[in-house]
């Protein structure tokens, strides 16, 4: 079992707060016909409401779950009681020699990897790179032909929005903003479209609206304008373009890179579903670079997250970074050694902290989401929400939709703590706080 697991970071992998109750629910040994473990692996049979009893799984280097359960929630309540009571009561989990149905899923995932291997070192022979770069290089002019005939679509759309005037917007809205987003898909700017639907409710989006509509109008025309002049932009500056627009860049080569080695402190995960996929937001913090990195994960319904990165742990590695003039997204490129537990939550002072967001903004205007590390920091009740100050008396206020406040304040007594979040430009999301240990607030535990 990694030396790291606790708990709250088995509790942190529930889809929902129903799978975690139902989950400590299934965290007592009697509750199971049989059970077991071995190096790397932990496994169980518990009797449902079928005759044959539901054989449940767990490798523990990612973690990664299976189970015969008909359930469509990864993982399930079985999976997560078998890994508490192996994180709780490990003495009841007694050293064995793996079944077969362990076997023969193990030999699977062993066999996965091992193509996934040879696939890339395929795709690193100069040959097949050859003929795969002239490829990609026709495919690539076909689609900037295409998104550029978008933009210019998408700039004459701009200019009607505004001779029209805002006044009127709410009765354009939500059909205007489809229509211009569906023809972005078709000119494949996805991340256009996306932006397009993202801004058709705000109309409908109460006290405000006019300026929240007039911005993210601003950000459409700067990136109309931006893609006319992309020749000339800095290589940074066209990826970060290019990213927003929905251009995406082969994994494999971005892998193949130099990484950037540190002690990447995992701070927090987020998922939220966008149209028809589910994305996990996982945010990490360099101990030696003082910067932040963001793992991002997308899902279709019901296919699992990759949950190797544990809020609330450490991990020795090398990140690849895709290329930005603010660099922030990355893959893990390389681990060094097992997590381990955090010992505590980077933390500044809000003028610190906003500063570092207004430097990575300055340096590309497309980021929509940025963490912050903020302490000593207290939560106070004001105006009909919550709000952070720290002892500057600086304040930021919290997302309407985190629950947790009073939690917090109980915690802490009162007292100034730290705490990470996701800002969005005007409301923080809080993922984890430091109050005599770490709470993680972006799972369910």
């Amino acid at each position: 079992m990694p030396a790291a697991l606790t708990t709250d970071h088995v509790l942190a992998l529930a889809p929902d707060a129903a799978s975690a109750k139902s989950g400590k629910g299934l965290a007592v040994p009697k509750a199971w016909l049989s059970l077991g473990q071995s190096e790397g692996a932990v496994w169980g049979e518990c009797q449902g409401s079928g005759r044959e009893p539901y054989r449940t799984q767990v490798a523990l280097s990612e973690p990664a779950f299976r189970c015969s359960c008909p359930s469509r929630k990864f993982p399930c309540k079985h999976g997560l009681g078998l890994l508490l009571i192996l994180v709780g009561q490990p003495a009841a989990v007694l050293q064995a020699a793996p079944p077969a149905w362990v076997v023969e899923w193990l030999a699977t995932r062993a066999k996965s990897a091992e193509r996934r291997e040879q696939r890339q070192q395929k795709a690193a022979d100069p040959a097949d790179e050859g003929r795969r770069a002239a490829s990609q290089s026709k495919a690539a002019a076909a689609r900037e032909t295409k998104v550029a005939a978008g933009m210019r679509e998408l700039g004459i759309w701009l200019r009607d929005q505004l001779r029209e005037g805002l006044a009127s917007a709410p009765n354009r809205a939500p059909a205007a903003f489809e229509r211009i987003a569906a023809r972005m898909v078709d000119a494949q700017a996805p991340g256009a479209a996306r932006l397009l639907r993202a801004m058709s409710g705000t109309p409908a989006s109460g006290e405000g609206w006019q300026g929240r509509l007039l911005e993210q109008l601003s950000r459409l025309h700067l990136l109309v304008e931006g893609y006319t002049q992309i020749d000339s932009l800095t290589p940074e500056a066209q990826a970060d373009l290019r990213g927003t627009l929905g251009f995406t860049m082969s994994q494999e080569e971005l892998l193949r890179g130099a990484g950037q080695r540190d002690h990447w402190l995992i701070i927090g995960r987020r998922v939220e579903d966008e149209e028809r996929l589910r994305v996990q937001r996982t945010w990490l913090w360099g101990q030696a670079c003082a910067a932040p990195a963001l793992i991002l994960d997308f899902s279709a319904t019901g296919q699992p997250f990759d949950y190797s990165l544990l809020p609330g742990t450490i991990i020795d590695a090398d990140l690849a970074f895709f290329p930005s003039a603010a660099p922030l997204r990355a893959l893990v490129q390389q681990r060094h050694g097992p997590a381990e537990g955090l010992k505590s939550l980077p933390s500044f002072d809000l003028a610190a902290a906003l500063g570092g967001y207004a430097a990575a903004l300055a340096r590309s205007p497309w980021i929509e989401r940025y963490p912050l590390c903020l302490g000593p920091i207290t939560l106070t009740l004001a105006d009909g929400g919550w709000h952070i100050c720290d002892e500057a008396g600086r304040s930021l206020s919290l997302a309407a939709q985190f629950e947790r406040a009073w939690e917090l304040v109980a915690r802490s007594g009162g007292q100034p703590f730290e705490l990470c979040g996701e800002w969005d430009g005007e409301r923080l999301t809080p993922l984890s706080a430091w109050v005599s240990g770490f709470i993680n607030l972006s799972g369910v535990g």
